[in-house]
């Protein structure tokens, strides 16, 4: 029995140390034999570089200058010579208006003057006798031959007199004002361009009832412009319209011209937002003349690409190669308020927000550095950005080596000490 007992101790022990060898063998597996995955990256050079910052906008091309074409007065349109897309010269017809009731308001105008002018003179007449017959009553009164109620019988009447007079004055003065008026209105039923240009719109036809403006909005006949001086209207957000300026070069893609640009200037910036209501983003808008010219139709889309500042012989990276890290201070602030219970602080939201701010204020802008077979942490100032490079205020050298690519390992698993595999940059 004692020897059988003996035999099941031995294979107990035995057990045990298997398992402790077995444990044992693992963990210096770990430690010896299981290495680090290197990440694979992509680095470039710090180098100095030229950086032009652009500022971005879409917008529609328009004439410099275009006019709307409205009549001053209402009718039929019966002549109506021009088509869209027409070219016309300053003082060309555009259109008529039927001039009937015009010419029938000038006639009766006429007419009324004519009346007023034929009781002037018998004003007149009445005046001249009635101041003959007051100075001949002056003279009888003044040696008593006339007594003072004839006298002031026939003063009167000359008061009278002076009074009709004066009073027909004005009706002709009046009836004169309404026959030029209604002169007026019938020369505007014959509209002429105002200025050399295209008929880049035609909204009435022949036929067409307008209204005219004297009381109204009026009716829109047609817009003229001058296509030979074409203009860029782009919209430019609050945050970005301090950084234009007058005379700043920009360069312009139109939809319908691929494959090109064209330069152009700034020449006008809105004071006003044009798009402050409901949820509409407040936006000013830009006119960018355009220095070239082309077949350029109203309405067409462009994208601007503005020139608001500039560097010369900088240090810049790949925009890529700048990402943001979690400063020491924000991670502490972070893990405190992770650790805060939920029902610990009735206020709970507030103090959210609070923690929020600042974590969002240590956030720091880093590159990492190429050291051997791993990365070092380097936090950088930026400057302006163009469409590919960042320029680089503080915090690297020239020729130094930064990881540039690819995002996930910049974004996310690259941290300080961190081994890596530099692959071969595709051009």
């Amino acid at each position: 029995m004692s020897a059988k007992r003996r035999r099941k101790g031995k294979l107990f022990y035995g057990f045990w140390a298997l398992v402790i060898i077995i444990i044992a063998g693992f963990f210096v597996y770990r430690a010896f034999f299981k290495k680090e995955t290197p990440i694979e990256v992509q680095v470039d050079l710090v180098q100095k570089r030229d950086i032009t910052e652009l500022v971005i906008a879409n917008g529609k091309v328009q004439p410099v200058t275009y006019v709307k074409i409205s009549p001053e007065v209402s009718g039929e349109i019966i002549e109506l010579p021009v088509k869209e897309g027409q070219m016309v010269k300053k003082g060309d017809l555009l259109f008529s208006i039927k001039p009937d009731l015009y010419i029938a308001s000038s006639n009766s105008a006429a007419a009324n003057l004519q009346s007023a002018m034929g009781s002037r003179d018998i004003a007149l007449y009445s005046l001249e006798k009635w101041q003959a017959e007051w100075e001949r009553a002056k003279g009888l009164f003044q040696n008593s031959l006339l007594s003072q109620s004839d006298f002031d019988n026939i003063n009167n009447s000359y008061l009278t007199a002076q009074s009709s007079y004066t009073n027909s004055l004005h009706q002709v003065t009046m009836s004169r004002a309404a026959l030029d008026r209604a002169s007026e209105d019938l020369s505007k039923c014959i509209i002429f361009s105002p200025l050399d240009g295209t008929v880049s719109k035609l909204n009435s036809e022949l036929g067409e009832k307008v209204v005219g403006t004297g009381t109204y909005t009026g009716t829109e006949v047609m817009t003229i412009s001058d296509l030979n001086h074409m203009e860029a209207r782009v919209e430019i957000g609050e945050m970005d319209i301090n950084l234009i300026k007058l005379g700043q070069k920009s360069w312009l893609e139109v939809d319908a011209f691929r494959d090109r640009k064209f330069a152009g200037t700034v020449t006008q910036i809105a004071n006003t937002a044009s798009g402050t209501s409901g949820t509409d983003a407040t936006k000013f808008e830009v006119r960018i003349l355009i220095d070239e010219k082309e077949a350029f139709r109203p309405g067409m889309s462009v994208t601007a690409e503005v020139e608001t500042r500039y560097r010369t012989n900088v240090l810049a990276v790949p925009i890529q190669a700048v990402t943001t890290r979690m400063g020491a201070s924000a991670k502490l602030k972070a893990e405190k308020e992770a650790a805060t219970p939920e029902d610990k602080a009735p206020e709970k939201a507030d103090s959210n927000v609070k923690a929020k701010k600042d974590i969002a204020t240590g956030i720091e802008e880093i590159v990492f550095i190429v050291n051997g077979s791993s990365v070092l942490k380097r936090k950088v100032e930026r400057g302006i950005s163009d469409d590919n490079y960042t320029e680089i205020v503080s915090g690297l050298e020239e020729n130094e080596e930064v990881v540039i690519g690819g995002y996930k390992a910049i974004s996310k698993d690259l941290e300080e000490g961190k081994l890596i595999k530099v692959l071969p940059t595709t051009n």
